[in-house]
């Protein structure tokens, strides 16, 4: 089975387009991609200084660009992954009666890192750390699906 997931985070910039690159080297078997619960960034590639910490990882993010999360993403993917709870909000404020995709923290998938959400870092300039976070909660999403 083909998983098709989508993270999200506000802007598409820094946080849901690492986990989707981060996890798509991971599991590349899984159909992923990312989206903001913003237009303010549509068409715009990955944040510069998100995309050099990856780019040191290993993690090649130049291909992606911001687009803003869509009602008609909860019939394109199984699981839609938020960065925190103001995007669940979002994401859940657009989702259509009946619809059962389910819409899941990160940081669910990281128990033991003892965080509530993956902090923004365009705000809090931690790439690294925040990187380190997806690692985390991306490996455990990948053990909780094969």
């Amino acid at each position: 089975m083909t998983h098709r997931i989508l993270f999200v985070c506000l802007g598409n910039i820094c946080r849901s387009p690492a986990a989707e690159g981060v996890f798509r080297a991971l599991m590349p078997e899984a159909r992923c991609d990312s989206a903001g619960t913003s237009g303010w960034h549509d068409g715009d590639p990955p944040y510069g200084p998100m995309q050099a910490a990856a780019r040191a990882r290993g993690i090649d993010l130049s291909d992606l660009r911001a687009r803003r999360f869509v009602a008609q993403d909860f019939k394109r993917f199984d699981l839609i992954v938020v960065m925190d709870e103001d995007n669940r909000a979002a994401v859940e404020a657009l989702r259509p009666a009946g619809n059962p995709a389910p819409v899941r923290l990160f940081t669910s998938f990281a128990p033991a890192a003892g965080a509530s959400h993956v902090p923004d870092p365009y705000y809090t300039r931690d790439f690294d750390g925040v990187l380190d976070l997806i690692e985390l909660a991306a490996q455990g999403l990948k053990a909780e699906l094969v």
